[in-house]
């Protein structure tokens, strides 16, 4: 069958431009996850938490995540369509909840795209101070520093949409190179830190001295791993612009998945091993660029850290990447209200320029609603996580539910996970359920910095999906009557 043909059972033509090889695809995967952003972003937060054992989060949010890829991996076989969790739960839901999962990922994706477009703030006065445009202290948990972050996240957003705007081969040049400078990068820090360590990796074995975690502080820690490690479906979400996709797409999430799960994981525990002290305060407050200019000294540590910079704005631009096609999918079913600008593809660069420049503007927007708020960072990466995950069981969940009935058939030739789908399935689903309820505890440390003791910012991300759902619901009652939101089995 013919990449046109591919779709033709679906209801769709091909419109957009295919043309992304197989790298190309794990890139996108890869660099929505980006593990130099996300680590850097958040280690300091999950070091808070946990201490040293914050490291055991990480092999159970990867294992957790590797279920939910592989669930996936099955359904990006099936289904090669742009707009991934969308498309797959459209497949196994029949009404407002197959609708929900793609409006839940939306509003994860924009809130995804504003977290990592903020995490220049960590990095770029590291390398220069000149980068703190609006003066006073660039620590995250500021006043001054939020506010820079926002700025400085403005300023990223307005690229990362011209880009995006452009069309799929600029994207994809950029996410290519960018991606290959952040896996050199990602060999170097383990490499330089594992050479320069002055503990061995029994330090994940114990709190640092003095202090005591507690599982609570441990679980609390979990926020870094799993806001880390999501995102790996958009390799899958591109499936319309990869060549190959029923083969490629499954590969590119699972390879995503994988590498970035183990790169943290040796980044983590090697700047543990590194780090010149534990109980100075200095890996909680400044995270791990206070690791890197310690370790490798000033300069080379600014030149590091320009590269952890080059890789938060490759992150951003391929969220917004995912976030445009999952808008552009949901569009051309009638799925969004103003379906018909936002399904139109530019003929010149054969991309959706609508959703781009909607998905940016939404992004801005929402930190600008945020400036000089210390719980900025926080409040909304523990948001997003939630968002996403709940999007992700809308999919795992269903999808159980038939297995369970004996209505999904493995098919011959492409990704199947077999006898296994059923245990493999349930995991996933009872991962997914622990990991919200953890998340969205409502914890002081995590929606509450200035300890005003207000529940409103103690239930944000519960108040967040509950306005989500009635929003959503009111939506789906307007747009209910498209046929093509129906599903295809």
């Amino acid at each position: 069958m013919s990449a046109p043909d591919e779709l033709a059972p679906f209801g769709y033509r091909q419109e957009l431009r295919r043309s992304l090889g197989g790298f190309s695809a794990f890139a996108a995967g890869f660099s929505f996850v980006s593990i130099l952003t996300t680590v850097f972003q958040l280690f300091g937060f999950g070091y808070t938490f946990g201490g040293p054992l914050f490291f055991w989060t990480w092999p159970v949010v990867l294992g957790g995540q590797l279920l939910v890829a592989l669930v996936f991996a099955e359904l990006a076989a099936r289904y090669p369509l742009a707009g991934s969790v969308y498309q797959w739960a459209k497949q196994l839901s029949r009404g407002f909840l197959g609708w929900l999962a793609g409006w839940m990922m939306l509003l994860g994706c924009v809130v995804a795209l504003a977290a990592a477009a903020i995490a220049l703030q960590v990095v770029l006065p590291s390398v220069w101070d000149g980068f703190q445009l609006v003066g006073g202290d660039p620590s995250v948990t500021s006043p001054t520093g939020a506010a820079n972050a926002v700025l400085l996240g403005t300023l990223l957003l307005v690229f990362t949409t011209a880009v995006n705007a452009g069309g799929v081969r600029l994207m994809a040049r950029i996410n290519d190179v960018g991606v290959a400078a952040e896996l050199l990068g990602v060999l170097v820090l383990i490499t330089g830190l594992g050479l320069f360590a002055v503990r061995g990796p029994q330090v994940v074995l114990h709190d640092a001295p003095g202090t005591s975690a507690g599982i609570g502080g441990v679980l609390a820690s979990a926020l870094m791993a799993a806001y880390v490690l999501y995102g790996f479906d958009t390799a899958a979400s591109v499936a319309e612009e990869t060549k190959d996709a029923r083969r490629t797409a499954p590969r590119a999430v699972l390879r995503a998945v994988l590498v970035s799960g183990i790169g943290g994981l040796a980044v983590v525990v090697t700047a543990l091993m590194a780090a010149p002290s534990l109980t100075d305060g200095q890996l909680a407050g400044h995270g791990l660029p206070y690791v890197i200019t310690a370790v490798f000294g000033d300069t080379l540590g600014r030149i590091f850290l320009a590269d952890v910079a080059v890789a938060v704005v490759v992150c951003t631009l391929t969220i917004q990447t995912g976030t445009v096609r999952l808008v552009y999918a949901m569009a051309r079913d009638g799925a969004l209200p103003g379906s018909s600008r936002l399904s139109s593809v530019s003929p010149r660069t054969g991309t959706p320029v609508a959703p781009a420049l909607l998905s940016g503007a939404l992004a801005i927007a929402l930190l600008l609603l945020n400036v000089g708020n210390p719980t900025l960072f926080s409040t909304i990466t523990g948001t997003s996580v939630v968002v996403v995950y709940l999007a992700y069981l809308l999919v795992t969940g269903p999808l159980l539910i038939k297995r369970l009935r004996g209505r999904f058939p493995a098919e011959p030739g492409r990704f199947s996970l077999g006898r296994w789908g059923v245990p493999l399935n349930g995991a996933a689903v009872l991962y997914g359920i622990a990991m919200i309820v953890n998340i969205a505890w409502p914890r002081a440390e995590i929606y509450d910095l200035g300890g005003s003791g207000s529940p409103w910012m103690l239930l944000f991300p519960i108040e967040f999906v509950g306005g989500a759902l009635v929003i959503g619901w009111l939506c789906w009652l307007r747009l209910r009557p498209a046929p093509a939101l129906e599903p295809a089995i």
